[in-house]
């Protein structure tokens, strides 16, 4: 399988076109972060390429400050996702705001399911990309 990724950063941003999944492929991109009171609000969507629906998709996400430093870790449910199906899903990141995050790592799937049950290796199907000034990458 062919890594394909989108970096943007900083003023560069504007000129950065996220990379969509093909075939086979769950396309994650970090789409835009906002202020919350105190909290930034993340905004993910999912372009479900695959054959499968999956019923969960845990995902561990890491934010690093400005400055490279881990500022915060949180675990995000991503799922429920349909085949075929482009879905956009919301999350805070408590006690963090937007303008202190410099990049986001994906980390890990934590856990994926479908209607068989628990399935592996669901973070070789998943490729990152972001439309916002912060790097999504895994």
């Amino acid at each position: 399988m062919i890594k394909r990724f989108a970096y943007c950063m900083g003023f560069l941003s504007t000129l950065c076109q996220p990379v969509s999944a093909a075939d086979g492929e769950l396309g994650i991109e970090l789409n835009k972060l906002e202020p919350a009171e105190a909290a930034c609000r993340a905004y993910l969507v999912f372009e479900n390429r695959t054959q499968t629906e999956y019923r969960s998709l845990k995902l561990d996400l890491v934010m690093f400050g400005n400055d490279g430093v881990i500022i915060k870790r949180l675990a995000v449910e991503g799922g429920p996702l349909a085949k075929d199906k482009t879905s956009v899903k919301l999350f805070e990141i408590t006690d963090v705001t937007c303008d202190r995050i410099g990049r986001v790592l994906m980390n890990d799937v934590i856990s994926c399911e479908d209607a068989m049950g628990a399935r592996q290796n669901c973070a070789d199907e998943v490729v990152t990309s972001s439309r916002s000034a912060v790097s999504f990458f895994k």
